[in-house]
């Protein structure tokens, strides 16, 4: 009982300084920004958002502080020991790692490379500098490598969670430029979510020490416990064009657990052996970037989901809370007929929803090539195409390229358009006949 009311009040004063780290809005804010830029890529497409980025901010925010408190509750047994100098090393190096790439952001990458620092460093016993590199030095000297490998790991486990959860429903249709030219449908799915994790730390001269000894810290954890509050910043990033978001989620879940039980496996090892730590940062570092880029070239390989079949037109997406989405159509369908009339595009299927613009009757093919027959009123101001979006037809001039996200750009919150219409000598750019499709790039 007593040790309850110790680990509460520590609770409450850790949460005051979780109001005083900065890192913590520093991550949300980024997310907002994040989110926001989806939002104008949605408008620049489709003329419409799909979901509002505040909302979306919410929603991570609420799980990842689910997370975090799960993911505390974890390194309670296992263990770890951090200073104040610590966190900001970790936060600097992620911050600098994200100039670069902002999927570096993610803890696994600061650490193993804070890991590879610390394993060189090692060499040169007697190189002791001066001043802020001397203090940075010695912070990273005595980082414990093993234990915040575990910790990215949990992370990890953590992140896949909420991949499966969550991951789908912040997913971005895109129109991609395929193999060979032609376009397709597709989505961009990526998320972060801020997690205030509440650590305990050993420290000696405490009034009470825990009832349990932590894997990592040993006889650190008999001169008593405090608690250390360090917000992170977890999440991922995915393309698809030949998967349902929900599937793609579900098996970038899978692989992130595999990859989350191999490093903390490695670091539990690295705690009883010290020389595997090297092993350990190295292997958080291209074991990450390995499950990169195997998803990228399984897309690759795979054929695309979003293109319209022989006879209908494939839903790409579906607006929430429009006429499609109260009907019950989903993404990855395929519309067949519209008040009784066959659609092989997008005219077409206007012109057929027009024919009665009281009421209209849909033939649908579902996932498993079965027709499923709907109805519904149609009222003023409701989506042209009842809030379908439909995979891009041949003539569409409009895709996107995606690049790797730069903080700068993030911070730009401009969407780059690169033109690629073709004028012949005499003819004006309002005449001419798009060669290629516009593209965005983001």
């Amino acid at each position: 009982m007593e040790t309850a009311k110790e680990l509460l009040w520590l609770g409450l004063d850790a949460g005051l300084q979780l109001l005083m780290q900065p890192f913590y809005y520093i991550s949300i804010i980024f997310i907002a920004l994040l989110y926001r830029r989806q939002v104008l890529l949605e408008r620049k497409l489709f003329h419409v958002r799909l979901n509002g980025w505040g909302m979306q901010t919410w929603r991570t925010f609420l799980g990842g502080l689910v997370a975090g408190i799960a993911v505390s509750i974890v390194m309670a047994f296992l263990g770890i020991s951090l200073t104040f100098a610590a966190v900001i090393c970790i936060w600097v190096t992620a911050l600098v790692l994200m100039l670069f790439r902002v999927r570096f952001l993610c803890f696994a990458y600061s650490i193993g490379v804070l890991g590879i620092i610390q394993f060189v460093l090692s060499w040169f016993p007697e190189w002791q500098p001066e001043g802020l590199l001397g203090s940075a030095i010695t912070t990273i000297s005595s980082l414990d490598i093993p234990a915040l490998l575990a910790l990215a790991a949990v992370l990890h486990f953590a992140e896949a969670a909420l991949v499966v959860l969550q991951g789908s429903k912040f997913a971005t249709p895109l129109f991609l430029e395929g193999k060979r030219g032609k376009l397709v449908g597709g989505y961009h799915m990526q998320s972060f979510w801020p997690l205030p994790l509440f650590l305990l730390i050993p420290a000696s001269g405490g009034s009470m020490v825990l009832p349990w000894t932590p894997f990592f810290g040993g006889e650190a954890w008999s001169g008593g416990f405090s608690m250390l509050v360090l917000p992170v910043l977890i999440g991922f990033g995915e393309m698809t064009h030949s998967m349902l978001p929900r599937q793609k989620a579900a098996v970038t879940s899978k692989r992130l657990v595999v990859y989350s039980a191999v490093v903390l496996v490695l670091s539990l090892l690295a705690e009883w052996w010290s020389p595997l730590m090297i092993i350990a940062a190295i292997a958080a570092l291209v074991l990450h970037e390995g499950l990169v880029w195997y998803s990228r070239n399984e897309e690759n390989e795979r054929s695309p989901v979003f293109v319209h079949p022989s006879h209908g037109l494939r839903v790409l997406a579906v607006l929430p809370g429009s006429p499609a989405d109260e009907l019950g159509i989903l993404a990855g369908e395929t519309i067949l007929k519209a008040n009784g009339t066959l659609v092989h595009n997008k005219e077409q299927l206007h012109a057929a929803l027009r024919q009665n613009s009281a009421f209209c009757k849909l033939e649908v093919q579902n996932h498993q090539g079965e027709s499923k027959f709907m109805q519904r009123a149609i009222y003023a101001g409701d989506h042209h195409q009842l809030g379908a979006i439909v995979a891009p037809d041949p003539d569409d001039n409009l895709s996107v390229k995606l690049k790797p996200l730069s903080v700068f750009a993030l911070l730009g919150m401009k969407l780059n358009v690169k033109n690629k219409v073709a004028a012949n000598p005499g003819q004006t750019k309002a005449d001419s006949t798009p060669d290629k499709p516009e593209t965005v790039e983001v």
